[in-house]
């Protein structure tokens, strides 16, 4: 028997003198041996005590041995049960492995027999318990609101569990659309601060003038529009966690700011003179390469290290196997009973479509692409043809490449230039001439500036058309047109100051109040 801490044994035989022997035979192999001459007495005694192992006699007094195992099975007893009886038959031992049993012996045996029986018996009840630990891990699909089953995932998994319990900040990457922000829920709701506020700023959606009084706070008249004191997510976080999502698009004198608070503990709002200590656990998330915008100047050094303790990508949908059926499945399911539909599954040229798709916009857009057959389809299965082109991709290469060989056709030039209102309020009739192309086969042309518009006002006008049928929710917005939030923040500034540009000095406005 193998040494270390004493292995607890159940002696269950009800005949004293043999109980002797069986206790010689098993003298000096660090067990510790508890002896009981009926079934019933051995079931009390194993809800009282664990043990590791059972040699059980199937002939007792008050019941049969098989009775005991049933009853252990029963009770959820995970001792390792050798059984022993005097009228051995193969009947006997296979009622007896069914009951429960890890293996049997017939008597009479010898020492050696008794102890290498119940030294394997221990192992393999060690190995039973180990392999249910493991499936326990591996084969979860759903946890704390991800789903999936795949290697990847149970890693995530795995690492959120050990990571939770830390006050470490934890250091999320991945690409959009991944669950970034579903994993650091996880973290916080495994962690012991879940009674406690989880609080999440994305520091890119939110221009860099306000997104330091957004996680700092702010006193009133800091700035234009400070009509009263602020708390910031910092302060509002206090005993809980602090989620900063697209933490690489923070600006760099507010990450100075950052790494001051993560170093000392406390905060200064916007226009305050006064610290106050805020405790907080990070998590912060970034679609980006970390590395790379160190490396590019984008991103502190310092702050790096001090924020990416605890690492964890989040894999992409393409490397998850089948969970994307399985989550596709599950969202079937959930937008069918919000839209009061008929579906009960998906037809097979769908879930092919879908298995076949690369997702470029992961969890996401497989929630956008499931919502939208949904909601435009009803029927018993959701088939292929109800799937959205971009899924299908229903152009063939050769289509596609036919269509690129194609040049481009040209909005009929006028040979009268047309007077176009430039922002001055000038006409601009001047027709633009552009050099011939090399090729023969295209005529040289003369065009004016109605022909092409400048890039930057198709582009003004996309992006004011998303957020008006946005209803004004600039992150929406962003999410269709398939860019980050802080990009429509940037333009839509940049935009703002050419319109001052416009107005007379008295009409511009004012960027601080005097105080």
């Amino acid at each position: 028997m193998a040494q270390g801490a004493a292995k607890q044994i159940l002696l269950v035989e009800d005949s004293p003198s043999l109980a002797r022997v069986y206790r010689e035979y098993l003298r000096g192999d660090a067990l510790a041996i508890t002896h009981v001459e009926s079934g019933g007495d051995a079931l009390m005694e194993m809800s009282q005590k664990d043990y590791d192992a059972v040699i059980l006699d199937l002939r007792l007094p008050d019941m049969d041995g098989l009775e005991v195992l049933a009853q252990m099975r029963e009770r959820g007893i995970s001792a390792a049960a050798v059984v022993i009886t005097a009228h051995g038959s193969v009947n006997v031992a296979v009622d007896a492995m069914r009951a429960g049993a890890v293996d049997f012996l017939m008597k009479p045996f010898n020492a050696d027999r008794l102890k290498i029986t119940l030294e394997n018996a221990i192992e393999r009840q060690s190995l039973r318990q180990v392999v249910k630990s493991l499936s326990q891990q591996f084969d979860r699909d759903r946890f704390f609101g991800f789903i999936g089953a795949s290697l990847p995932m149970q890693s995530v998994y795995r690492t959120i569990e050990n990571a939770a319990p830390s006050k470490a900040t934890v250091f999320i990457t991945g690409e959009s659309g991944t669950g970034k922000e579903v994993c650091a829920q996880a973290i916080h709701q495994n962690s012991p601060r879940a009674k406690g506020p989880f609080i999440s700023i994305n520091c890119g959606a939110i221009p860099k003038d306000l997104i330091e009084s957004e996680i700092f706070g702010h006193k009133r008249g800091a700035f234009t529009g400070a009509v009263a004191d602020r708390e910031g997510a910092a302060a509002m976080a206090d005993g809980g966690t602090l989620f900063l999502d697209e933490i690489c698009e923070m600006d760099l004198r507010l990450q100075t700011k950052l790494l001051r608070f993560i170093q000392t503990g406390t905060i200064q709002k916007v226009g305050g003179s006064t610290p106050q200590s805020v405790d907080v656990r990070f998590i912060c998330a970034t679609n980006k390469n970390p590395l790379k915008a160190v490396e590019d100047g984008a991103f502190r050094e310092d702050l790096y290290y001090r924020l990416h303790v605890v690492p964890i990508h989040m894999p992409p949908l393409r490397d998850r196997g089948e969970d994307v059926i399985l989550i596709a499945n599950t969202l079937l399911e959930e937008y069918t009973k919000e839209e009061g539909k008929s579906f009960k599954g998906f037809g097979k040229g769908a879930v092919e479509a879908i298995e076949r798709f690369d997702w470029p916009g992961n969890v996401r857009q497989l929630q956008n692409v499931i919502r939208n057959a949904v909601v435009l389809n009803d029927g018993d299965k959701l088939t292929r043809a109800m799937l959205p082109s971009e899924v299908l991709g229903n152009q063939s290469a050769g289509d596609r490449g036919a269509a690129l060989a194609q040049p481009p056709s040209l909005p009929p030039v006028s040979d009268q230039p047309r007077e176009i209102a430039g922002r001055d309020g000038m006409s601009r009739g001047t027709p633009a001439t552009y050099p011939a192309s090399d090729s023969a086969a295209i005529p040289h042309r003369s065009l004016t500036p109605y022909d092409i518009r400048p890039l930057w006002e198709v582009e003004r006008e996309v992006i004011e058309d998303a957020i008006t049928k946005c209803g004004g929710n600039i992150p929406r917005a962003a999410a269709f047109l398939e860019v980050s939030p802080s990009t429509l923040y940037r333009k839509r500034q940049s935009w703002s100051l050419l319109d001052q540009d416009d107005l007379p000095p008295a009409a511009r406005p004012v960027d601080k109040v005097d105080h």
